[in-house]
């Protein structure tokens, strides 16, 4: 059964999974001084249990692991959690930032930061976490998008997407209705920085209409307004 993220309390649980020692007590220590709960797991398999095992509430992840590359754990945590993933890593090409948010990253961190910045990046992304989720419900006309179970249903059959794709339409359906830019999306979905590529949006919602059964000539959900962004309406809107 998947491990669900339990109800944030006051202090916040925060998994590091990190391989250097050195580093790793630095951000236990740092992490503690700011009023977080830390655990700590040195390798991914560690990690992968503790992250089922405590429930904490969020993960920060190295991706030079020594057992399974980060990347690939926090793949196989995304089949059994949804828990917010932090990804701190050495690594500071654009192909491994695309490919932690592709699998499920929330946010993206290259080292060296500051203690200041890492704890303003937590506290972000759980606040993020803590207004999606509601009762996990976004309804726009025949589409269903399950916020808790990440699960989307379009007139009453299961469409299986992958992690970005689901985060797309999540954030489309929060704010069905409203045009929403390619600048936008890059920033809040793909925790990408403005100047981004807009190519990785227009693919993204490519794949998207062919899963949802239209096209972009002949849309029914998504909308697109040219030099604007995109909406998810009612079909007929």
């Amino acid at each position: 059964m998947a491990a669900g993220r339990r109800t944030l309390c006051c202090v916040p649980h925060v998994l590091v999974v990190e391989d250097d020692a050195a580093i790793r007590s630095a951000l236990i220590r740092s992490l503690g001084e700011r009023g977080h709960a830390v655990s700590s797991a040195p390798d991914a398999l560690t990690g992968l249990r503790a992250a089922i095992d405590e429930r904490p509430d969020i993960v920060l992840l190295d991706l030079g692991l020594p057992d399974v590359d980060g990347t690939e754990l926090l793949r196989m945590l995304r089949a059994v959690s949804q828990v917010p993933v932090i990804v701190a890593t050495a690594r500071d090409d654009d192909a491994s930032t695309v490919r932690a948010l592709d699998v499920g990253a929330d946010d993206y961190m290259v080292k060296p930061f500051s203690a200041a910045t890492l704890d303003a990046r937590i506290r972000a992304v759980l606040r993020r976490a803590a207004s999606a989720e509601g009762d996990g419900l976004l309804v726009v006309g025949p589409l269903t998008v399950d916020t808790r179970s990440r699960t989307v249903v379009l007139r009453g059959e299961r469409v299986e997407l992958s992690p970005r794709e689901f985060d797309l339409l999540a954030y489309l359906a929060a704010r069905s209705g409203q045009v929403v830019s390619k600048r936008e999306l890059l920033t809040e979905v793909w925790r990408l920085p403005y100047g981004g590529a807009d190519k990785t949006v227009d693919v993204h919602l490519s794949w998207l209409r062919r899963k949802l059964g239209e096209s972009a000539q002949d849309p029914h959900l998504l909308i697109s307004v040219r030099g604007v962004g995109v909406k998810l309406v009612e079909p007929d809107t």
